[in-house]
């Protein structure tokens, strides 16, 4: 924690994936409510698209966290870097199918398939989240369209959501496209979106007064476009500059001075 003039509880911002953070703009609400979807209704793939920073990752965790309480079967990973035969593992591994260390590839193909089938069976949704997947492999592509394709019948419990850049798609990834049945598009906030972020964010830390004025809340949206991610470190970057400089309330012109030493910086 930075100097704490305010009396803040906790950090009101936060960089990470904790779900603690998360906030329900109307934007990431409905979104949320289309992954539910996609799952309640047997929906085999979906797509979620948006900027970096528009909390595409973020999203995926809280959604996989709220599946898990229902007792849903999910895996949830980033798939840059990711060879097969990794992903097969750690597939098997999360929807409890136990493999060893060496278990080779083949035999995860049984242990999967084997799994979608009793899930089926036990009537249990299966979900595989796929985070970065604008950097799936050709060969990661081929698995996937092999694994959506092997129980192709109503019944069948597995969905699988892609989250990425859409105009970074290879063209073998492409083909995951044509088979989506949802798509879930993220955009930048409306500066009112921003402005709720921002007081729910400091009032969730412990603070009930503004401290924000709303010309630095302005400026705030208008320097990040909206980008949920760089909304929250631009606020945080400035929280700090304010403790520093004992300040009773953020105005624009601290807001404008931060983000100048900012982009400073990252040159």
């Amino acid at each position: 924690m930075y100097p704490n003039p305010w009396g803040l509880k906790t950090p009101p911002f936060c960089r990470g994936l904790d779900p603690h953070f998360f906030y329900a703009s109307p934007m990431h609400e409905e979104a949320l409510a289309r992954l539910h979807f996609l799952v309640e209704n047997r929906r085999r793939l979906g797509w979620m698209t948006g900027p970096a920073g528009s909390g595409k990752s973020l999203l995926l965790t809280v959604f996989a966290e709220q599946l898990r309480r229902r007792g849903a079967a999910v895996s949830q990973m980033n798939l840059p870097g990711r060879d097969v035969a990794e992903v097969l593992w750690q597939l098997a591994a999360d929807w409890g199918a136990n493999p060893s260390p060496t278990t080779a590839p083949v035999v995860l193909w049984r242990m999967l398939e084997d799994r979608l089938l009793a899930h089926r069976w036990q009537q249990l949704d299966t979900v595989f989240l796929l985070d970065d997947a604008e950097g799936v492999s050709d060969p990661v592509t081929v698995a996937l369209l092999r694994l959506m394709q092997f129980d192709e019948s109503p019944e069948s419990r597995l969905t699988v959501v892609l989250a990425g850049r859409q105009e970074r798609l290879t063209p073998l990834s492409r083909r995951l496209g044509e088979l989506t049945e949802l798509r879930i598009d993220l955009e930048p906030w409306e500066q009112p979106d921003t402005e709720k972020f921002l007081n729910h964010s400091l009032h969730q830390a412990g603070q009930s007064a503004p401290l924000f004025s709303e010309s630095a809340m302005a400026r705030l949206h208008a320097l990040t476009d909206g980008n949920p991610r760089r909304v929250s470190r631009l606020a945080e970057l400035t929280l700090v500059a304010g403790a520093g400089e004992e300040l009773n309330q953020i105005d624009a012109d601290v807001v404008e001075s931060v983000s100048r030493e900012l982009c400073g910086a990252e040159k």
